[in-house]
């Protein structure tokens, strides 16, 4: 802990003669991003994602004269110094359904997904793709339960999806069919290409019907390890929206009034999964509060979640969804959101600890007001969110660099001794000859 508060304190310093430096875009390194302790690492250096969430890539990159808006929020993105995007890679039974039915895929929405992917290759940006939505867009685990009940299976619930042999087998050949895919674009199989970071099992996996939480811990577990078996290269995430379960039951007073059937700790505690996700949504969690008791939840939300990633699970934690609807609120009000995650993150990763980002939700280009929900930001229409982004790419790449040179210095210093060492031998040599 000394050498961490020691660490930190010189992180800060070296930030501190940084702070008038000039932002400089470069193109993001190689390499899968692996996790060391509480940081995700890249080519031997600790990763920081500033990024966003972007659900529509495949859906529009299917149609090729909708690509160019792919093309054109990937390169603003870079512009803007975001590193990573949150993205699907399913649509299950829907308008321009990537698959149909179970096992029958649509290659020209696969292809589109390829598209997806080379382009974020070329602008630089590393993707976590999510395999299966909780909810019904876009087909969901209601679409696979309705394919099993078509086949003559007893399935009564949504929830069965996570414990019906039929609907496991299903989703496990979603799985193998992603990671298999060989990019018709780029000739690389996903599950052996970089550009992607990770895979989530779930978007915001929920079960109400066990609010014990065994129901989804065995669904993780199970899911986690035949992923892993097919891909080794890759990090996994659960897709967990942060709400704590009975495993910590005194954290359980930071949840807002709802049963998930979720844990925090003991799902981000199974083997394979490699880093925990939080989501933040006070204003659609706690829609009576003010905004003062809005800001005070969304404190001690991020705090704790830090803390317990710290501390407790002793692997990385990313902020995956935050963001506030301009029809429920100001976008000063958002600005105020998006300030207090990033400066809860900066903090952290300042001091060397568990925080490794935040991904909003989510980022449009022009030309997609049909896709609006109010949570949007366009960089063009919102500058006050754009710098407010800009700013905090800008302090997780000091960071970065400054891990990056510590790396150096270690290693200089490390070759100096060898040769220090080695010449000493030579001497030492020559005056027992003599």
């Amino acid at each position: 802990m000394r050498e961490m508060k020691h660490l930190g304190l010189f992180i800060f310093l070296i930030l501190l003669i940084q702070e008038q430096g000039i932002f400089r875009q470069v193109k993001a390194d190689e390499g899968f991003i692996t996790v060391k302790g509480v940081h995700l690492m890249l080519n031997g250096s600790p990763f920081y994602a500033n990024g966003f969430n972007a659900y529509w890539l495949m859906y529009l990159a299917t149609d090729h004269s909708q690509r160019n808006k792919v093309s054109s929020v990937l390169e603003e993105a870079r512009a803007h110094g975001l590193t990573l995007s949150r993205t699907w890679a399913f649509n299950d039974g829907e308008d321009r359904a990537l698959q149909s039915s179970p096992g029958s895929y649509n290659e020209q929405t696969f292809q589109g997904l390829d598209f997806v992917i080379s382009e974020a290759k070329k602008y630089g940006i590393k993707l976590v793709l999510s395999l299966v939505n909780n909810y019904e867009n876009y087909g969901g685990r209601r679409q696979y339960v309705n394919w099993a009940r078509n086949q003559g299976q007893s399935v009564s619930s949504d929830d069965d999806f996570f414990t019906n042999s039929v609907v496991k087998g299903y989703y496990k050949n979603h799985i193998k069919t992603i990671l298999t895919r060989r990019n018709s674009i780029t000739g690389v199989a996903y599950k052996d290409d970089p550009t992607i970071m990770a895979w989530e099992l779930m978007n915001e996996p929920r079960c109400t019907s066990d609010p014990s939480g065994r129901t989804i811990q065995a669904w993780i577990a199970e899911m986690a390890s035949y992923l892993k078996s097919i891909d080794g290269n890759h990090l996994l995430e659960a897709g967990l929206e942060g709400f704590y379960g009975q495993s910590s039951s005194l954290n359980q007073q930071y949840n807002p009034n709802s049963q998930t059937g979720t844990d925090f700790i003991a799902n981000n505690q199974i083997p394979g999964i490699d880093f925990a996700t939080v989501h933040s949504y006070p204003d659609q969690w706690l829609t009576d509060s003010n905004e003062e008791r809005l800001q005070s939840f969304l404190n001690n939300w991020v705090a704790i979640h830090i803390q317990d990633a710290q501390n407790i699970l002793q692997k990385p934690v990313l902020f995956t969804e935050f963001g506030k609807s301009s029809r429920t609120g100001s976008l000063n009000q958002r600005d105020q959101l998006f300030d207090t995650i990033y400066s809860a993150v900066y903090s952290s990763a300042r001091g060397g600890g568990a925080a490794a980002g935040g991904i909003f939700w989510q980022l449009f280009t022009q030309g997609m007001d049909s896709f609006r929900d109010g949570y949007e930001v366009v960089f063009s229409e919102n500058p006050s969110t754009a710098n407010l982004i800009t700013d905090q790419s800008q302090k997780l790449n000091r960071i970065r660099k400054m891990f990056s040179r510590l790396r150096n210095m270690k290693t200089l210093h490390r070759t100096r001794d060898i040769r220090k060492a080695q010449w000493l031998a030579r001497n030492n040599s020559t005056i027992v000859k003599h």
